[in-house]
């Protein structure tokens, strides 16, 4: 019903000459992806509960205090916890774990601003998933990017693609997130040995629970958005699925069939401290389409797999004790829930036309 709306009633906005109409169309746009993530909140709330639970790490150069937290927690009148008051313009990376994990990054960033960030959620998608029908069609209208997994094409359409929407979202003085996996794909039996060879290749060690990240797109991305967006951040995700043994894949536990059709989600999503920390890109001038030098790709690299590393320690600290640090720290539990039911209305807001034909119809039998 979102996509039909989005062919019915904006499309048509969209071809008019006019900037009204330009203004109209990409506002409804907003609004629907806005919808579609109250609709995935929803579906968790209804049919797989689960929660986020947040740990933020004490004391230290970039770490958080309790005077931190109360500044970036959001409350309502109740005193009750309902979001993070993080950047609105960052680019969020993560470890990629099951396929649910875009779905739960879509949700989380519901709670991170009071300005609807998951309205304006950007993600890359396979090209061959560009024409399938509805769900294809819908990405499209979100202005997903959509790669053809070969860097000598993807280079030129990922720089053009996150230039315009940086730039859009600079002028128009509105929230922006792209949402990045480095790793590329899954963990899983299958990539594993593949992220083996990658080391070997390379001559590091490979990682125990996560797969070696691909710095290039990362870097390309930055290299687009931070010229165009100055205030821009980089916010790293660390997740972890509690009840996956230290040597089993995410995948083999929780899919979509098991958490929406089987009833079995994730207990809670586990989010370690990496996540409080927000670190600002370099703010280089230039443009991505020219070689980017050696020495700044491989430090760049550098940097990123020692991230990575870091993130490994913490999984394996949390499968060996429960927890992220040796000493305790502020954590917050958000459940994956709708704060405000009237927002229900917004997850089936499309259906309105169905229901006036159905009443219709029911009119007219009578």
């Amino acid at each position: 019903m979102i996509n039909g709306s989005q062919f019915v009633f904006l499309l048509p906005l969209r071809l008019l000459p006019f900037r009204w109409s330009r203004k109209l169309y990409y506002s409804g746009i907003r609004y629907t992806k806005g919808s579609f993530g109250c609709l995935m909140i929803l579906m968790c709330q209804w049919f797989a509960p689960t929660k986020v639970i947040v740990t933020f790490e004490r004391d230290g150069i970039g770490k958080f205090s309790d005077e931190d937290l109360e500044r970036y927690v959001l409350k309502n009148t109740k005193g009750e916890v309902v979001g993070l008051d993080f950047p609105t313009k960052f680019v969020l990376i993560a470890n990629h774990q099951i396929y649910a994990d875009w779905w739960y990054a879509w949700c989380f960033l519901y709670f991170l601003s009071p300005r609807g960030v998951h309205r304006y959620v950007y993600i890359t998608l396979k090209k061959s998933l560009r024409w399938v029908p509805i769900v294809g069609w819908g990405m499209q209208f979100f202005n997903f990017i959509f790669l053809a997994r070969s860097w000598a094409s993807d280079r030129l359409q990922l720089a053009s693609d996150l230039t315009r929407l940086g730039r859009a979202a600079e002028d128009e003085h509105r929230p922006f997130c792209f949402l990045l996996y480095p790793e590329g794909t899954l963990i899983s039996r299958d990539t594993k040995p593949i992220s083996k060879k990658f080391a070997d290749k390379i001559g590091v060690n490979d990682l125990k629970h996560l797969l070696l990240p691909r710095s290039t797109g990362l870097h390309y991305s930055l290299r687009s958005l931070s010229p165009r967006i100055p205030s821009l951040k980089l916010l790293d995700m660390t997740v972890i699925y509690p009840g996956i043994p230290p040597t089993g894949y995410g995948q083999d536990y929780y899919t979509l069939r098991s958490i929406f059709m089987q009833g079995i989600p994730p207990p809670e999503i586990r989010i370690p401290p990496s996540t409080a920390r927000s670190a600002a890109t370099e703010n280089k001038k230039g443009v991505v389409e020219v070689e980017i030098p050696s020495s700044e790709r491989d430090e760049f690299d550098s940097w990123l797999r020692q991230l990575w590393v870091e993130k490994d320690e913490s999984m394996g600290r949390f499968h060996e004790t429960g927890s992220f640090l040796d000493k305790p720290s502020p954590r917050l539990n958000i459940p994956i829930e709708l704060p405000r039911r009237i927002e229900i209305l917004d997850a089936f807001c499309f259906f309105w036309p169905a229901a006036l034909a159905y009443s219709w119809k029911r009119l007219k039998a009578a």
